[in-house]
């Protein structure tokens, strides 16, 4: 029976479950061992040749057989990234002990997000429209390069009836998903929620796109080096692919039914910089406005913040515009709070990418371990905060702030808890 709306004050909401397929692994206990090590996962391009591209790098998934995940006829006519978001979200399912199909229909929703959908079935069916005729493009193509479709396909798949849709804002689609399926729960539309993010646009066109903007790294003779937010060495960002997905659920429904809780979803913040389609607003002040909405909704004060995964890309202005926010928001605290860019590691997920760093904030605080910021040797003088420089440290975190910015000026800023230790929590 789901909760109503006059009920939903005061709900809180646990992360039950956790799914995770990253180019520096599938699964939580692989991606956590790379972000323990610092381990780099971006290397040259092989999904297409990049040869004469000035980046021929990225973040790929290596290794990953969608026919684990679903059926072989399901695999063929659906995209990469909807196979990346069903894989994900069957490993957070299982992981929560979730079982949405014995669920009232209106139970459970979904909430899933891609930055650019499949790029790569909408490469494939412009270049077969012309070089063959319209009568040759696949009825599949429609459905397989729409934004949405990640989130119906696991809905279909794991018979999860309740609130359905993706929200699109660039690279902080999955940010804002996660808040959303937060404020589902809280007003008593859902007792759970499958949310995060699914991309898999490295493709000709989005690699050469962002190429033309100059805003990737060009660092092609030293991939796991290209990625290095906040150092004075930074030439761009380096695209990833994969997906992240999160099971968000009323804490007493989990509590009542004995799940395991890897943390808490205590806030979420929404701002727009109203500045530039492409560059922050230089003084971080939209940011700062996002973070500041994250804590009020928490009833929390910024002294209350343990560590925060930013947003982190290794873009010049970026990189600066976040650290004036969080000096702006975190105050005389901000040199003293540890700060972390995963990015370093993971590479730049695109709409995927808010997920996966509220899924580091939850391992951090599991495991008593702030993931580092790899490649910084030579910090850049503008960026003057704690950003754990190339080795992970032993903390123990209560809360963490996680920052996801797209371009348009889309900026989402997620407050996660540690799990209450009286409620149950991670292993």
């Amino acid at each position: 029976m789901l909760v109503t709306a006059s009920d939903g004050v005061g709900i809180r909401v646990a992360i039950t479950g956790m799914g995770l397929v990253t180019p520096i692994g599938t699964g939580i206990e692989q991606v956590w061992e790379s972000l323990r090590t610092g381990r780099s996962g971006i290397g040259r391009i092989t999904h297409f040749d990049a040869s004469e591209y000035p980046t021929q790098i990225a973040g790929e998934v290596s290794d990953f057989d969608p026919e684990l995940y679903m059926d072989r006829k399901t695999a063929r006519h659906v995209a990469r990234y909807c196979q990346f978001g069903l894989a994900a979200a069957r490993m957070a399912v299982d992981d929560s002990g979730l079982r949405p199909a014995e669920m009232d229909p209106d139970a459970v929703g979904v909430v899933v997000s891609s930055g650019a959908g499949g790029m790569e079935e909408i490469e494939r069916g412009h270049s077969m429209l012309l070089e063959r005729g319209v009568h040759r493009i696949s009825p599949f193509t429609a459905p397989m390069m729409i934004t949405d479709i990640a989130a119906g396909l696991i809905a279909i798949e794991l018979r999860a009836g309740g609130p359905n849709y993706a929200v699109v804002s660039a690279c902080a689609s999955s940010g804002h998903a996660i808040a959303d399926a937060f404020e589902v729960i809280r007003r008593g539309d859902a007792v759970a929620m499958i949310a995060g993010g699914a991309e898999a646009a490295l493709t000709p066109l989005m690699i050469g796109a962002f190429c033309q903007l100059s805003a990737m790294s060009r660092r092609n003779d030293a991939p796991q080096l290209a990625s290095r937010p906040f150092d004075r060495g930074r030439d761009g960002f380096v695209m990833s692919e994969g997906a992240v997905v999160l099971v968000l659920e009323e804490m007493e429904h989990a509590r009542r039914r004995g799940a395991r809780m890897w943390g808490e979803v205590l806030g979420a913040g929404a701002s727009a910089d109203m500045y530039h389609f492409t560059a922050p607003d230089p003084e971080g002040r939209g940011a700062a406005r996002a973070m500041r909405a994250a804590l009020r909704k928490a009833n929390l004060g910024p002294e209350a913040v343990g560590y925060v995964n930013a947003h982190g890309t290794s873009t010049q202005l970026g990189d600066i515009a976040e650290t004036l926010a969080l000096h702006q928001v975190l105050g005389e605290r901000a040199p003293l709070v540890p700060v972390s860019s995963t990015k370093s590691m993971t590479g730049h997920l695109l709409g995927a990418a808010g997920a996966m760093e509220a899924a580091a904030c939850i391992l951090a605080m599991d495991r008593g371990m702030i993931p580092p910021t790899i490649n910084l040797e030579d910090p850049d003088p503008s960026c003057d905060l704690d950003y754990v420089p190339n080795r992970a440290r032993p903390v123990q975190v209560e809360v963490s702030l996680s920052n996801s910015f797209g371009f348009g000026g889309h900026n989402a800023s997620l407050l996660l808890g540690r799990a209450p230790t009286d409620l149950g929590k991670g292993a």
